[in-house]
C-alpha cells in the first residue's frame, strides 16, 4: 500500500442520459432512471479510483460552506479517514452537469464557482505531502504553491493537463515543469501526435508523458529510454459513459508505477481498468480493486 496525496478540483456533478445529440427544445421530460447526482471532479476521481486500488490517500481540496461541502467531507473520511486537509473556504461547492448520448459523447458544464481565484497556501498543507510516496496535482490554480514547490519533497509528481494546444501554454506551464509524470488527451493538437510529445520533452524533460486518444487507446513516451509506445484500447464491458475515463487511466497508471513497473507495463493495465470504468456512469464510479483488475487482463 502507497501513500498518496492527491490535490485538486472535488465537485458536485449531475448526469444527464440524453439518448442523441442534439438535443430538442421541450419544457419538460421524464428521464426515469436517467438523471444521477454525486460527488466527482477530478481529484474526488482519482482519490476514489487509487483508494479502490488498495491506496492509502491524503484528499486535499478547497470545498464549500455549503451541505455539498459537508457531504463531500463526511464521504472522503469515508475513504480516506483523514479530512484535515479538505478547507470549507468556498461560499459554494463547484458544480457540474454532464449530458451523454448513447455512443458515449458527452458535452460538460463545469461552474467553478470563484475556485480559480484561490491560492491554497503551502504551509498548510507541506506536513501531509512531505509523509507520502507519490504527490498526484491536479492543474487547478489553487496548486500553484504546491505544484512549484513539489519536487523538494522529494517525491514522484503526477499532473493532468487535459487539454493541450500548445507546449507553452502559459497556464499549464508550472505543471509542466515540475512533474515527473504528466498525462493529456489528444484534443486539440497542432500536429501530430508523436511530435507533439517530442516538443513536450524537448522543453520540459518529463520522465513520463502519456497521451490518451480515446477509443483508439495511448501513446507513451518514456523520457528515459526516449522510446513511444503505444496501448491500443480494450473492449471490457459495453459503454456506458465515457466521462472519467482518462482520469481512471491516470489514476491505474499511477497506482502501478509507485509499486515500480514500467510505465509501458502500467500503460497496459491502466488501459485496461479505464475501459471497464467507462461501462458505469458517472465519473467516480466504475473502478475496480487491483485483483479484479488482474483477473480482467487475463480474460482481455
Amino acid at each position: 500500500m502507497k501513500k498518496i496525496l492527491v490535490s485538486g478540483l472535488i465537485n458536485i456533478e449531475t448526469n444527464v442520459s440524453v439518448g442523441d445529440f442534439p438535443v430538442s427544445y421541450s419544457p419538460i421530460e421524464y428521464a426515469f432512471d436517467k438523471v444521477s447526482l454525486d460527488i466527482s471532479g477530478v481529484a474526488y476521481n482519482v482519490t476514489n479510483a487509487l483508494h479502490t486500488l488498495g491506496n492509502e490517500i491524503v484528499p486535499v481540496s478547497l470545498i464549500g460552506k455549503d451541505v455539498f461541502g459537508n457531504l463531500i467531507r463526511e464521504n472522503l473520511g469515508k475513504i480516506s479517514g483523514s479530512t484535515e486537509n479538505l478547507f470549507q473556504e468556498l461560499n459554494s461547492t463547484c458544480t457540474s452537469v454532464i449530458l451523454f448520448d448513447n455512443q458515449g459523447k458527452r458535452k460538460i458544464y463545469c461552474d467553478l464557482k470563484d475556485i480559480q481565484s484561490r491560492i491554497l497556501p503551502l504551509e498548510k498543507i507541506k506536513n501531509a505531502a512531505a509523509s507520502c510516496d507519490g504527490l498526484v496535482i491536479c492543474n487547478i490554480n489553487f496548486n500553484d504553491e504546491l505544484i512549484k514547490n513539489a519536487r523538494t519533497f522529494g517525491k514522484p509528481v503526477f499532473t493532468d493537463v487535459h487539454v493541450l494546444s500548445d507546449v507553452h501554454d502559459s497556464y499549464n506551464k508550472r505543471f509542466l515543469e515540475h512533474a515527473d509524470v504528466v498525462f493529456l488527451n489528444d484534443e486539440g493538437l497542432p500536429c501530430s501526435p508523436e511530435d507533439f510529445l517530442k516538443a513536450m520533452y524537448s522543453e520540459y524533460k518529463n520522465k513520463v508523458i502519456v497521451l490518451g486518444q480515446g477509443a483508439k487507446g495511448a501513446l507513451l513516451f518514456d523520457g528515459q529510454t526516449q522510446e513511444f509506445h503505444f496501448v491500443k484500447s480494450v473492449y471490457t464491458r459495453p459503454v456506458v459513459n465515457t466521462v472519467g475515463a482518462g482520469d481512471a487511466l491516470f489514476s491505474c497508471f499511477v497506482h502501478y508505477y509507485l509499486k515500480g513497473l514500467s510505465p509501458y507495463e502500467c500503460l497496459k493495465k491502466a488501459v485496461v481498468f479505464a475501459s471497464y470504468k467507462i461501462g458505469e456512469s458517472g465519473g467516480a464510479k466504475g473502478f475496480i480493486s487491483e485483483s479484479n483488475l488482474d483477473k480482467l487482463i487475463e480474460n482481455v
